[in-house]
């Protein structure tokens, strides 16, 4: 697939279907060069999310648990698993497990992952893995919660269950964020939040006095992009801004004896700061809840100017008096 071949058709479809929840209604991959046009354009789009989650998980000194099976379920053209796969190295992993409910999909999905890594194994799961007893060392799972009818999603939660570690991303909007959230404090139990949390309690923001709120963070697209007239004319085409990528994740780890809750000190930002002339403002998540918080120019201009213009995560050990941050060291 090129940029000259893209089925426009099949693209406005699935962006349809996506936006408004009517890919919950059946299986939407219908053809092929739907599923490379989308693995060239928006599944490229989904993967810059992911490139984001990964580096904080670095950052955080994460790699999945052992040499195991890793599947990608609710896999479409693949495009998440290819980026996990590719992040850790193939030899992170014994197996790529693949199920969607189209078989096109997970063909797609087993070629282009057999082309980018030929030495790892790549199969789609039996039809009775899901309901089964088998434990996946790593579930990755992509922008499937606006989809998932009642019955999907009991079988994702039973899967995840028992699963070693998950890696979950969604994208950032109010609704589809806060019910990751119920899911995540639904897991709290039996695994560890690697991230994007800083504390092991139920999540602030599903109390009734944060509605308002949701947890969701920007990552950055490629550079190159903006670069590229085939990107610059598929967003004009698209009506997206190429340059607007939110995101809610969660990255879980199973509890063991020998892994006991983390207590990390460190804050959270949600969303992004907003910079005034004499001070920036932003939503703090940690362990004693959400605050809003500001930083003084005067008094911190360094991290002022940082929090305008890093594309690091927004994680942060603060030097703060009450509800003014004063200092701050980033994850680095």
């Amino acid at each position: 697939m090129n940029w000259t071949q893209l089925d426009w058709p099949a693209l406005d479809r699935l962006r349809d279907g996506f936006l408004h929840g009517g890919a919950a209604t059946g299986p939407y991959w219908k053809t092929e060069s739907a599923l490379a046009s989308y693995d060239l354009t928006y599944g490229e789009r989904i993967a810059w999310k992911w490139d984001a989650v990964l580096r904080e998980l670095r950052l955080r000194g994460w790699r999945p648990p052992g040499r195991g099976k890793i599947l990608d379920w609710g896999c479409g053209s693949g495009a998440a698993s290819r980026r996990v796969i590719n992040h850790f190295g193939a030899d992170a992993f014994t197996e790529l497990l693949l199920w969607d409910h189209e078989p096109l999909a997970v063909e797609f999905a087993h070629q282009a992952a057999r082309k980018e890594f030929p030495g790892l194994p790549a199969s789609a799961i039996t039809p009775g893995f899901l309901t089964g007893s088998d434990s996946p060392d790593l579930v990755v799972i992509s922008h499937v919660l606006n989809e998932l009818s009642v019955a999907a999603l009991a079988e994702l939660r039973a899967l995840i269950d028992r699963s070693q570690a998950v890696l979950w991303v969604e994208s950032g909007t109010h609704d589809t964020s806060r019910r990751l959230s119920l899911e995540r404090d639904r897991l709290l139990a039996d695994f560890n939040v690697v991230a994007p949390c800083t504390h092991a309690h139920t999540c602030p923001i599903l109390t009734p006095a944060n509605e308002r709120h949701w947890c969701h963070f920007f990552a950055a697209p490629s550079g190159e992009i903006f670069a590229n007239p085939d990107w610059v004319k598929f967003g004009q085409r698209a009506g997206i801004d190429l340059r607007s990528l939110p995101y809610c994740f969660l990255a879980l780890e199973r509890r063991t004896p020998t892994t006991p809750v983390p207590v990390t000190g460190l804050s959270r930002i949600i969303g992004r700061p907003e910079h005034f002339k004499p001070y920036a403002r932003f939503l703090n998540c940690d362990a004693s809840g959400l605050a809003e918080l500001t930083v003084p120019r005067r008094t911190a201009p360094a991290l002022y100017k940082e929090l305008d213009r890093t594309k690091a995560p927004l994680v942060y050990h603060w030097e703060r008096e009450d509800d003014q941050v004063n200092g701050g060291t980033g994850l680095r």
